[in-house]
């Protein structure tokens, strides 16, 4: 039965964040079902959050960094092998601001710690998704496309 036969389907709704400084991107370190893996600074949206105010959610509690949010990268849709779960991500990237010293990080995160883009390619094998490089990749190759692309009418 499909969503127009009347079942019920709904996405998750994430964001992530690029962050780079000297060449370096922000990355996290987590535990997901008993494997080290790595991602952007990334996590779902909340109800009666924008998406801007999602990624600076996000970025802060995974990392302990204050960023400031400059441009959309691009929009992503993925399932998820393992659970069937759908993924529409709306990654944007940032420029570092702060670091928050001694901040807490949310469940799960081992560490923040800042790859040089082939460091994380390397990595491929832990990515928590291939929505990781995939992210980056465009990044990398230039995708930056005006915040005016993520409004929130409220």
């Amino acid at each position: 039965m499909s969503y127009r036969e009347g079942r019920f389907w709904q996405p998750d709704v994430t964001v992530a964040t690029v962050v780079v400084r000297d060449g370096r991107l922000l990355c996290v370190e987590e535990r997901v079902a008993g494997r080290l893996v790595l991602n952007q600074p990334a996590g779902h949206l909340e109800p009666d959050e924008s998406l801007i105010d999602a990624a600076l959610r996000e970025t802060r509690e995974e990392t302990g960094w204050n960023v400031r949010i400059t441009h959309l990268v691009g929009t992503y849709q993925w399932r998820a092998p393992e659970t069937q779960r759908h993924y529409l991500r709306f990654a944007f990237a940032a420029e570092p601001l702060d670091e928050i010293a001694g901040a807490p990080l949310d469940e799960g995160i081992v560490r923040a710690l800042w790859l040089t883009p082939t460091q994380l390619q390397a990595e491929a094998a832990r990515h928590r998704s291939p929505l990781v490089w995939r992210t980056v990749a465009d990044y990398l190759g230039g995708s930056r496309h005006p915040l005016a692309l993520a409004r929130h009418i409220a």
